[in-house]
């Protein structure tokens, strides 16, 4: 009996778990936000992520690997928000935003860690154009973001200062 019941009482458990997710995928396809959900399928599929310039030990390399022969140019519509002093190198908080057309993809570059490309992010079509993340600094570094848009690359750095222990050393 106690095992007929245990089965029976996980049983609502699915099926309420089932009607939330098929209530949540019809609100958004009402609200035309179902090909939100596609680009972020597509972002997320393993194939596409650039494994090469991740593995890359140069910002240079990082860079020429996701972005090719395409150079980086310095733009004022790229904002990047980074602390000047960064007391403990292990969290330090970035944010990279834009008003740029049409942004395909957001890349953070710090040339003083040993792999320099820290983070890339696939903006689906839509959505804005802003990521935030922490990163881990090995030292004192610029830090560069990359922005991707209408099949031209603009960039935004600034010198973040990593203290040892808090200390400004």
């Amino acid at each position: 009996m106690d095992a007929m019941h245990e089965r029976n009482s996980r049983r609502p458990e699915r099926t309420r778990r089932t009607i939330i997710k098929g209530a949540l995928a019809g609100g958004l396809a009402g609200l035309g936000l179902a090909p939100l959900a596609r680009g972020a399928r597509a972002a997320a599929d393993p194939r596409t992520w650039p494994r090469d310039a991740f593995a890359q030990k140069s910002a240079a390399a990082s860079i020429k690997a996701l972005y090719g022969d395409r150079t980086p140019q310095a733009s004022d519509e790229v904002n990047l928000d980074a602390p000047e002093i960064a007391e403990n190198g292990a969290v330090v908080p970035i944010s990279v935003s834009t008003t740029l057309p049409d942004v395909t993809s957001i890349a953070i570059v710090v040339p003083g860690n040993p792999f320099p490309l820290a983070a890339r992010c696939v903006i689906a079509p839509g959505t804005s154009a802003m990521v935030a993340n922490r990163l881990k600094m090995a030292k004192t570094s610029k830090v560069l973001a990359l922005v991707e848009s209408g099949g031209k690359v603009f960039s935004a750095s600034k010198e973040v200062k990593v203290t040892v222990g808090g200390c400004g050393g």
